[in-house]
């Protein structure tokens, strides 16, 4: 997985989402001693960090989005109509994930009931708020391209720590199927859980 000593932990998401301790050593230390409870217990936990991730992500992609498609209209590739589509069509953008829909195919849901909006997308609002993207228009060129730089560097920050969550979700799942395959686990455990499991949902 990345090293999280790779890159710093300062924006006030990862304070909010706890990534300075999921992202520690500590935190998949004693991983083969863990019960099968425990190691499900933090999978689910980064599970829904990296939700929050993902929603952020597309949250960023989208005013990126918008911030290209006005540096194209001012250099001629797109007329100021053709900027306000760009913005109403904002919703669809961010449901499908901006100008990247890669990912791992996993099944995207929402951030989770103890996450913040307003902590979480805090960064984002200091570059670009409501109001922001509403007089994109009335900006110099140099603030846009500004704007762009900025969400630029956030996406990239955003999209570094949801790889190093996946990375923990990656060897927390490992270590679950090597439990049911090896015995060490109840098979048993697993069909008692698929039971609750609707149409969509992820058997784990």
């Amino acid at each position: 997985m990345q090293d999280p000593s790779h890159f710093e932990l300062d924006l006030d998401l990862d304070r909010h989402l706890g990534l300075k301790r999921l992202l520690a050593d500590e935190y998949l230390k004693g991983l083969e001693e863990m019960s099968v409870a425990e190691v499900r217990e933090r999978r689910d936990e980064c599970d829904a960090v990296e939700d929050s991730l993902s929603v952020l992500r597309r949250l960023v992609q989208g005013k990126l989005d918008i911030v290209l498609a006005d540096l194209e209209r001012r250099a001629g590739g797109l007329s100021a109509g053709a900027l306000a589509r760009v913005v109403e069509q904002l919703p669809t953008i961010l449901s499908e994930g901006g100008r990247s829909s890669s990912g791992r195919g996993r099944l995207r849901r929402n951030i989770a009931p103890d996450v913040n909006f307003r902590r979480l997308t805090a960064e984002l609002d200091r570059i670009m708020d409501v109001d922001a993207s509403a007089g994109i228009l009335g900006l110099s060129e140099q603030e846009v391209r500004d704007i762009a730089d900025a969400l630029h560097d956030l996406e990239q920050k955003v999209s570094i720590r949801r790889t190093a969550v996946q990375d923990r979700i990656d060897n927390l799942q490992a270590e679950i199927v090597n439990r049911y395959k090896s015995g060490a686990a109840n098979p048993a455990d697993l069909l008692a859980r698929s039971e609750g499991v609707g149409d969509g949902d992820e058997l784990q």
